[in-house]
């Protein structure tokens, strides 16, 4: 099993930065890559950005393109997600993934329990 735990969230400004941290602890060395997901109410959950645990960066969803930068740190099992030139439409309960049977696609096995990112001014 893996347990993931988000930090980070929170109130920002239009025009703002925030950064989300994603830790992951138990059978780490399992995990292919992982991911966030978001969220907003009445809206579907969108696939926002992904990283191979190797460190390549697979995947960004497009309209957080040039504003989001996911990272990696395997010494400490974390990913990140910096957020910077935020707009209300990023507001959203935002979500950590982990991928062990590496299917590819939007497909993860273990999730974080969500954290709330609002943009607002």
């Amino acid at each position: 099993q893996v347990q993931l735990v988000e930090s980070g969230g929170g109130l920002m400004q239009p025009g703002g930065s925030l950064r989300l941290s994603c830790a992951a602890s138990g059978r780490t060395a399992s995990i292919y890559r992982m991911g966030w997901f978001r969220q907003a109410p009445g809206k579907e959950r969108e696939y926002v950005a992904a990283i191979r645990w190797s460190g390549s960066i697979t995947y960004y969803l497009d309209s957080v393109k040039g504003r989001f930068t996911i990272s990696g740190d395997n010494a400490k099992n974390t990913i990140y997600l910096q957020m910077s030139s935020l707009k209300p439409e990023d507001s959203a309960v935002y979500y950590c993934a982990a991928d062990s049977r590496a299917t590819g696609g939007s497909s993860y096995d273990y999730w974080g329990q969500g954290i709330q990112v609002t943009v607002s001014s």
